[in-house]
Order: C-alpha cells, then structure tokens, then sequence
C-alpha cells in the first residue's frame, strides 16, 4: 500500500510506536508531521527520518487545545492539508485504585482521551473540507481487557473505543474513516518502565511480570513489535474506501481474540 504524498500528523512521534509508524509512511512515500511534546526530540527524529520537504516537527502538549491548534495549523500550513491523524501520544502509571492519586487519574485521562479530542477537532476541519481522511487512534488491548493497577489506563483506552466509534458516524458524510489500534505489550520505553514498577507492586519478579502479566496470555510468549504496529497503521491509512471504518485491530499475538 501505498500514500501518495498524503501528509499525516502523528502525536508522541519522537519516539517508540509513533516513530515507527512515521518511518513506515515516509517508506510509503507519505508526508509526516512530528508532533511531541519535547520540541528538540520531534526535531531530531524529523531530521534523522527525512528532509523538511517530507517530515517535519511540531511542538505539541496533546492537552493543551492551544497547542494542539497551532500545532494542526502549522502542519497544514506547511503541507497543505491533513489527511490522517494517528492519536498516539500516551503514558502509564500504575497503582492499586485506594492508592491511585486523582492527580495521575487526571493526567492519564488528559494525555489519552483529551488528546485523542482535541487532535480530533483539529484536523477534522481539514479533512471535511477535502472530503476524506483517516483518524487512526491509539487503543491497546487495555481497550477491551483489564488488568490489575492499570484503572485510569484502562478506562482511557476503553474510552478511545467511543470516541472512534462515534467519528466513525460523524465523519461518514464527509469520507473520513475512523480506527483504533489495539496492540499487545510493545516493548517501548513505555512498557520498560512499567516492568519494575508492576514487580515492586505486586511482590514478584521481573521476570515473572513479562511471562506471566504481560506475555502470559499471548499464544507464543512474543512481544509484539513497533514494526507489527506500523504495518497495520499503513494499512488503516491506505484504504481504498470507508468499508474499514468503526473498527479495532488488535494486534497482540491472541493475548485479545476478538
């Protein structure tokens, strides 16, 4: 498949999933827009994965609707328009709910769902305007399972499935198609921190925490991988027509069947 030039804006793309995907649509001949909360990092992965002619960088608090605007505004300005949006920007913290601090629920609920609105609203605008266009959002298996000390990471990514499926109905009379990703555990500087934090908080090893809490479910004991999620990501955005649309892709090795 492939994109023809079609400019896609990605959040939390300095690094980890968002990177990989930026990657995989400039091979597919796309056009990316870095969008990070870290300017200098954006910067620098737009620097090292192509020329300002098809990636650059955008400063971007998912949380902030100021920044978010500007930053949507921005990416059009350069390339012309939006076609796609992947909502991946995210972070976790985990704790058991008596002692889960209203502060991170907040924040968790900010980056994941407030985000996922706001860079919504922003881009929209563009793609009603062209008559097509791709939000692809970043859900998990969390989407559809739940674990332990993850209540706010859950919630969000339960959340996501709403927000996806309700523009998938709004943006039909406009040919914008709406999708949500749900990959397994991906092993990202995400998920690394979350291994010893899971291991002190439930009194067993590191070891235990990736067999048995993160992979103990899959059919093969296999992380999934960056490059898992990018194919599936080029293939959401690449679609011919709206019949892909309202729906999750789980791509977690059978941890989530379904």
């Amino acid at each position: 498949m492939i994109l023809d030039g079609k400019v896609a804006l990605i959040t939390g793309a300095a690094s980890g999933i968002g990177n990989g995907i930026a990657k995989r649509y400039l091979e597919a001949g796309g056009r990316v827009v870095i969008a990070d909360l870290n300017l200098e990092a954006a910067t620098a992965a737009a620097k090292a994965l192509g020329s300002e002619k098809s990636v650059i960088a955008v400063a971007m608090d998912v949380a902030s609707e100021e920044q978010v605007n500007a930053g949507a505004d921005k990416a059009a300005a350069a390339f012309g328009t939006i076609d796609i949006l992947v909502s991946n920007a995210g972070i976790q913290i985990v704790h058991p709910i008596e002692d889960f601090p209203f502060a991170d629920w907040k924040k968790i609920m900010a980056i994941h769902l407030d985000g996922a609105f706001l860079t919504t609203k922003a881009c929209v605008k563009y793609m009603y305007k062209q008559n097509s266009g791709a939000l692809i959002y970043m859900g998990s298996v969390h989407s559809h399972e739940a674990s332990a000390l993850k209540s706010a990471y859950v919630a969000a990514k339960h959340g996501i499935l709403g927000l996806s499926r309700t523009m998938a109905k709004e943006g039909a009379k406009h040919h914008v198609r709406a999708n949500v990703i749900c990959p397994g555990f991906v092993r990202t500087p995400l998920v690394e921190k979350q291994i010893p934090q899971q291991a002190a908080e439930l009194g067993i090893s590191e070891e235990r925490v990736i067999k048995e809490i993160m992979l103990g479910e899959t059919v093969d004991k296999e992380f999934t991988t960056v490059e898992d999620v990018a194919e599936v990501a080029l293939m959401l955005a690449a679609f011919k027509t709206n019949a892909m649309t309202g729906q999750s892709i789980t791509v977690s090795h059978g941890w989530h069947m379904g």
